[in-house]
């Protein structure tokens, strides 16, 4: 296992896609993730594990693996939080794309190939989506689900957003731009998803959507969801976003849309 924090390392070389999974304690579910990544991810990648503690149990299953495999652990030092641990995993990443990744996600496994053809097509930002173009969302809190899919839609609608899922966690996107984006989330739970759809829209971003079957906690574990901190934060960047984008961006946008099995179509939306 190597905590790497310099990405021009030459044990490092260059790849296609850095796949960045943020994890707390998600050792049981990482095991089966790594095993589904494998197989099914077929362009030259790595696998940055990013954790807040040393005695993560994540750690675990990444000195378990065999050198040549393309996982390595990176330690956020930069304090709690997926965006903290962004930040650093995008650092430590080599691959020209990166892609944001939940480690007890299951089903956004099966979209990395379409999210990457959307990429080669010219998208600079893709997301994917529970509730477009066939895409679902299962398992996980009820609450949870209920305030995911009502905030979601009513800030397509509200705010003109062409992506129809701004909150997924599951985003890609091209290394090089990151830094346009200027993150400025608290560190709670994954708002910072939220942040990054915004601004990629503020910014002109090519984007691209993929729809998904979200499947959350397939395998187990305790999920970090709070519906005081995370809602105030939610809540923050809804409104922020919404005004945003009705001042600043009245333009016609285009998204391009993947649909597993299909190609590409390019959809309309106002924002």
């Amino acid at each position: 296992m190597t905590d790497v924090n310099n990405p021009a390392s030459a044990n490092h070389p260059a790849c296609t896609l850095t796949i960045l999974m943020p994890v707390r304690n998600e050792g049981v579910n990482l095991r089966i993730m790594l095993k589904m990544l494998r197989v099914l991810v077929e362009v030259s990648h790595e696998v940055v594990v990013v954790h807040d503690t040393p005695h993560d149990d994540s750690l675990d299953v990444v000195s378990e693996l065999s050198s040549d495999q393309p996982v390595r652990a990176v330690h956020n030092k930069l304090g709690p939080g997926v965006v903290n641990a962004i930040r650093v995993g995008v650092e430590a990443a080599t691959g020209r794309y990166v892609l944001i990744f939940a480690a007890d996600e299951v089903g956004p496994v099966l979209a990395i190939e379409d999210m990457l053809a959307l990429m080669d097509q010219g998208c600079e930002f893709v997301s994917c989506t529970r509730y477009a173009h066939g895409g679902r969302r299962l398992g996980g809190s009820v609450i949870g689900r209920v305030l995911s899919r009502a905030a979601n839609r009513l800030f397509h609608w509200m705010a003109g957003s062409v992506l129809t899922d701004c909150t997924t966690g599951i985003k890609m996107f091209r290394r090089d731009q990151f830094e346009t984006l200027q993150l400025e989330s608290r560190p709670v739970g994954w708002a910072v998803a939220f942040e990054m759809a915004i601004k990629a829209q503020l910014e002109g971003f090519v984007l691209g959507e993929v729809p998904i079957i979200s499947i959350d906690r397939l395998y187990g574990g305790k999920s970090t969801f709070q519906v005081g901190p995370w809602t105030i934060e939610y809540l923050r960047w809804f409104i922020w976003g919404l005004r945003q984008l009705k001042i600043k961006h009245r333009d016609k946008g285009t998204v391009l849309i993947r649909v597993p099995q299909s190609t590409a179509v390019g959809g309309k939306a106002t924002r």
